[in-house]
């Protein structure tokens, strides 16, 4: 399972009693934002409104949007998320991570609506070898950083009620991202060259969504009894690794769940960042302090491994057919 193992259940008597939610989800057709629409369907109505009426790069949009839905919760998986592209589009990033989640914020306090937003490991320094706590100094070092932290102060900033989680490392069976770059260069390629200076917590689309549920569950028995508390945590996998660890990883696991798959790889070199330069600086340490999040919404957080293993056989199966 990729899923997070409940420490408690979550889903008390008192939550499931109370009137179900009307959930606003922006950013539905992304890695994240898909399976959110699968996990937050049992904590009440779910709502996917279309982009062109909620659309992030005219934030004037999404007041209007929440006004006509009227939610009881807002969860945004919206973002802009090509990291090195941003280093040309500041402006646009700025815009849509920035910009537009102080207006959902903004937007969500006027109506009383709890807002759940998603955010970055990349607000950090990237520095040294411990695990970022969400109490840290912030000190992003590319424009996505910048832009993913201006969106956090702006929801800060509302004074409403809100919930940030980090994560990093995201991945899952569809969409662009690390695995399903890798299977596709290990089809195409006898040699690979892996960042392996690079270090963090591989975590699925999944486990985010599932845990984002649990948490959500809890933070609306919380608002309910008049003792919530808005917050910025980390949400993440358990467990660390490199880029070149998780490459490993995935192409061992994928020889046995799809032995008949075209691999042509024969070589994963591990190399240094300076050998692999990208426009957009990448942290070096990544690690992400998840302590508090588990403790407060009673969860235990599953080791990396066990998303990837879940997102693989999905693949496989899709594959194999």
């Amino acid at each position: 399972m990729g899923c997070p193992l409940p420490a408690a259940n979550v889903l008390t008597d008192r939550a499931v009693s109370a009137p179900a939610p009307r959930l606003l989800l922006l950013g539905a057709t992304g890695q994240v934002g898909w399976e959110l629409a699968r996990s937050l369907q049992p904590l009440g109505e779910v709502v996917l409104p279309q982009r062109r009426i909620a659309d992030f790069s005219h934030p004037d949009s999404l007041a209007s949007c929440v006004a006509r839905e009227a939610p009881d919760v807002i969860v945004n998986a919206a973002a802009y998320t090509a990291v090195d592209q941003a280093e040309q589009e500041e402006a646009l990033a700025l815009r849509i991570n920035g910009e537009a989640t102080g207006v959902l914020a903004q937007a969500a306090r006027s109506r009383g609506a709890l807002f759940i937003h998603y955010s970055t490991d990349y607000v950090f320094a990237g520095t040294g070898e411990h695990a970022w706590q969400p109490s840290d100094p912030v000190d992003p070092q590319n424009a996505y950083g910048r832009t993913k932290l201006a969106g956090e102060q702006a929801i800060a900033l509302s004074g409403g009620d809100w919930l940030v989680f980090r994560t990093s490392w995201v991945y899952a069976a569809r969409g662009r991202n690390f695995v399903r770059t890798m299977l596709k260069l290990g089809v195409e390629r006898e040699r690979l060259r892996v960042v392996a200076d690079q270090i963090g917590a591989p975590t699925s689309a999944r486990l985010i969504a599932d845990a984002t549920a649990q948490a959500l569950a809890v933070a609306l028995v919380e608002r309910r009894e008049g003792r919530f508390q808005s917050a910025v945590h980390h949400l993440c996998a358990a467990g660390h690794t490199s880029w070149h660890g998780f490459a490993e990883t995935l192409f061992e696991r994928w020889r046995m769940l799809s032995p008949e798959s075209p691999l042509a790889l024969r070589s994963l070199e591990a190399i240094a960042s300076s050998e692999y330069p990208t426009p957009a600086q990448r942290p070096l340490n990544s690690r992400l302090d998840c302590t508090a999040f588990e403790r407060r919404f009673g969860l235990k957080l599953p080791p990396w491994q066990r998303g990837l293993e879940m997102v693989l056989q999905e693949l496989a199966a899709v594959s194999g057919r």
